[in-house]
Parts: structure tokens; sequence; C-alpha cells
């Protein structure tokens, strides 16, 4: 009998080993190519990898190692969060997702970071870029040599803020890797990870990672989207004091991916009792790179099918269309997730669910341009702010509303009244960038300026001319409709 105990356990083992693969199997898969990974911050243990090591367009999730760079050189002594930084034509000139900043504006490292981290902006990375590397170019090298010193074998960046180019490019397993590196070696700014909103002026931006003030316990990263990587997140969370990392790569949508990550983490978090029945996947250093080149997923995520431009934020959350918005990675795998939690612990409302709530109350956090202000000096330069704000709106209603505006006193506004209207519906810029829709005023241009991209080639980004449409004005020649609208189909591949 006490000999047939260990065969006994074997095949109790077996079958239950086998049931979890098929549960695994028949559990609603993604529809499109997507990349995951869950791992431990603290070790590096590898929880969950599924195509974690083939390569990837990062997008905004770029913005992880430029704020990394940025603030490794304060920690260096090299420069403060008070050092200030001048907005340059180049860093102006950037696509949206931008604060919109003109050249010559002055700001602070520490308000540039947190405009760059919550709402995704384009031009504040280029801003810090500049100001730490001296150009593009060489805040970019500086970029890579970090890389190279995390171990991020698979990476490789030409900007700061992963506005599509060929040779951006990174895989889940270096995001793991720079997300654990970013917690390890700069505590002190962790901060700059999950501010859930900032207020410039009179608007109020939230952060585009949808788990903070939603997921229990989410305290980071950053959220990218171009389309030819798809939507990508990069979360962590901390529940009695164990911290996980997940990565996700190539979802549908911005919700779909926040819905994957909380699936991601809750799994996670509720692995202690079965860990046995697992066999060690190693940490994640040790994932071994796939030889391949990254997926492009432009057709999918922003081709005819779509009923409106993608962008960073772009869809109404899944819960108001009774949970089928977004595509089979929204929910699928909730199923996994309630099979692994069930009898272990209280039930936890869905992912989907969750992200479907509004998130919890917190005070935006105030940035603002000039030097670092504190008290009523603070109050004042937030209320200039938003006295510029103010006297700029009647300009651009006015400008959109008139069919001959002046082009001596608005050049800029010019162009876009020069278009023909019927033109311009037919042919919509083509700018599916990122971050849009959470400013009301903002999201009213978004939506006439972002469309489908006209190229299907991932081309390498150029800095200087991705606004260029939007700096040169046709003021001198209004009669000629599509000459104006000639230059809106440039900024595609910025999407």
């Amino acid at each position: 009998m006490h000999a047939l105990r260990p065969l006994l356990r074997k095949s109790l083992f077996n079958l239950f080993a086998a049931t979890l693969a098929c549960a695994a199997l028949l559990a609603p898969r993604a529809a499109s190519a997507e990349a995951l990974l869950l791992i431990e911050a603290d070790s590096g243990k590898v929880l969950q990898a599924e195509n974690a090591t083939i390569p990837w367009y990062p997008a905004s999730v770029t913005k992880i190692m430029t704020a990394y760079v940025t603030l490794k050189a304060v920690k260096d002594g090299r420069l403060t969060l008070d050092t200030l930084l001048t907005v340059s034509p180049t860093a102006a000139s950037q696509s949206p997702s931008k604060m919109g900043f003109r050249p010559g504006t002055q700001l602070t490292v520490d308000n540039a970071l947190k405009m760059m981290m919550v709402k995704s902006a384009n031009d504040m990375a280029v801003v810090l870029a500049e100001g730490i590397g001296g150009s593009i170019d060489g805040f970019s090298a500086m970029m890579n040599d970090t890389a190279k010193k995390l171990g991020m074998t698979q990476t490789s960046y030409v900007n700061p803020n992963g506005l599509p180019a060929d040779g951006q490019i990174t895989s889940a397993r270096d995001l793991g890797i720079l997300a654990r590196s970013f917690l390890r070696d700069l505590p002190e700014y962790e901060y700059f990870v999950h501010i859930p909103a900032i207020r410039f002026g009179k608007r109020v931006t939230g952060n585009f990672n949808k788990l903070i003030g939603r997921y229990p316990g989410a305290d980071g990263f950053k959220t990218g989207f171009i389309c030819a990587s798809g939507y990508n997140l990069v979360a962590s969370a901390t529940r009695n004091g164990r911290r996980l990392i997940a990565v996700v790569l190539g979802s549908s949508s911005g919700t779909a991916r926040a819905v994957k990550a909380a699936q991601l983490l809750e799994r996670g978090f509720s692995q202690d009792n079965l860990t046995w029945l697992r066999p060690s996947l190693g940490t994640v250093d040790n994932l071994v790179p796939v030889d391949a080149s990254p997926p492009n997923l432009r057709d999918e995520m922003c081709g005819a099918h779509r009923k409106r431009p993608a962008s960073d934020d772009d869809d109404a959350l899944i819960a108001a269309n009774g949970g089928t918005s977004g595509s089979a990675s929204a929910t699928g795998g909730e199923a996994q997730v309630t099979f692994f939690t069930a009898g272990l612990q209280p039930p936890l409302m869905k992912a989907s669910e969750l992200m479907a709530q509004a998130p919890a109350a917190a005070e935006p956090v105030p940035v603002y341009t000039g030097p670092t202000r504190t008290g009523t000096a603070l109050i004042a330069a937030v209320a200039a702010d938003a006295d510029q704000q103010t006297a700029s709106k009647p300009r651009g209603k006015k400008s959109r509303v008139a069919k001959k505006p002046d082009a001596a006193d608005k050049p800029k506004d010019a162009g876009k009244g020069a278009k023909d209207i019927k033109t311009a519906a037919a042919k919509p810029v083509a700018k599916p960038a990122e971050g849009k829709n959470n400013d009301k005023n903002d999201a009213k241009n978004d939506a006439k300026t972002a469309a489908k991209p006209a190229a299907p080639k991932h081309a390498a980004a150029k800095h200087d001319a991705a606004a260029k449409p939007a700096e040169k004005p046709v003021a001198s020649s209004p009669a000629k409709p599509k000459a104006a609208t000639k230059p809106a189909t440039k900024p595609a591949n910025n999407s």
C-alpha cells in the first residue's frame, strides 16, 4: 500500500496538470497578436510569459526610459528638478499627443516629466532630451547606453517619445527589466509613474493608464500606442507588500490592454498556493530573445474597418456597451482568472467591470510654465496659464467657422480656413496619435485631424517634419484648397 502512494500522488498530479492545460487551451484567446509578461518586481521571477521575447515597437512606453535617464541625471547631480528647460522648434513640431507650447516657452524638469508621463506629451519628451543630451540623437545614444547596461538586449532607441521609427524596438522582456530597474534604482522618484491626473490652467488630464485609481494597489507605469504596435501598457501593482509588473503589447484598444493587465496581475496575486503545480520559468533576465522582425499591426489597428481613428486613450469603456466593446483580448482570459482564484479568496469584480468604473477621486497635480513656484506664486502661475487658454479660445473658434480668415492677423488659422470643407471631410488629416480625447477641447480637434494612416510602411520618423503641415501657413494662397490639404497626409505614421 505504501508503495502505491507515490504512484497515486503522481497520477493525481498529472491529472490536475492536464486539467490546467485544458483550461488554458479552451479559454478565449486574443484575436490579434499580443505579447504578455508578468513578473515579480523584487526577484524578477517570471510568473507568465507569452511572446515575451518577440521584438515589438514600443510606442510611448519609450517614455519610461526617457524618465529613467532624466531622473538618473537628477540623482547624479547633473541637473535638478527645478532646472529650467526651453521648448525648441523641434520640440514644438512633434505630433500629438503634446502640450503645444510655443518655441521659447520655459518650464522645469519636474513639470516636463509630469506632463510627459501623464499626458504622454511627445513635445515634453523632446524638451527633456534636448535639455539633457543636447539633441534627440545625443539623448538617444544615452538611452541606448543605459539599455545596454541594464541588460535590455532587444532594445534600440532613435527618439525619446516613441513616435514611429524603424529602429525603435523593444520587447516585453526588456520592458519588464526596465520597470524593475526604475523601481530599484529610483525609488525616490517613483511618484512620477503613478500620478492620477494633472491640471494645466483649466484643463485636467487623467492618466491614460486606466488601472490607476481603479485596480486595487495599482501604482505605475506607462501606456503607449502607434498603429504598428497596437495598444501597449506596462503596469505595476502592490498587494500585501508584494509588487508585480505586467507588460501587455499589441492589444486592440486602450481598455483591452488595461483589462488584460488587470487579469495578469490578479492571476499573479492569487498564485501563491498553486506555485508548486507550475514549472519554474526562471527570471526575466534569462528569457531567451527571439531573432525576428517586430509584427506590424498597422492595418489591424488603423485600417478602414475602424469606425473612428485610433489613439492612445481612444475608446468608450467596455461596460458602456454591455461588455462587448473591443476584441477578444478585452474579455478573453477572465475565465482563467476565475479558475485560478476560485475558492482561494473572496471573488473580485471582473477586470472589465473595474475598468468601466470611474477612477477614485484624486486631486489633479498642478503643472505650469516658468520657474518653480510655491504658495501664492504658484496660484498666480496656474491662473496665468488659465487666462492664456481663455484668451486663445475665441481665435480657435473663429478660425474653424470663418470662411475667409484674415491671413495677416492669423497665419496659422488661415491655413485651416482655406481648406475646402468637402475636401477636408473626404481627406481628414491622418494623425491617429497617442494620448487624445482626455481634454474636451482637444478631443474636437483630434476627431477632425485623426484618421486611418495613409502609409502602410512603418517608416522612420522625421522629428522636425512631424508637425510641418501645422506650422506652414498657406495664407498666401487661400484660393487653392487642394494645395492646402496636400501636406495633411505626412504625419500618418505618427499615429
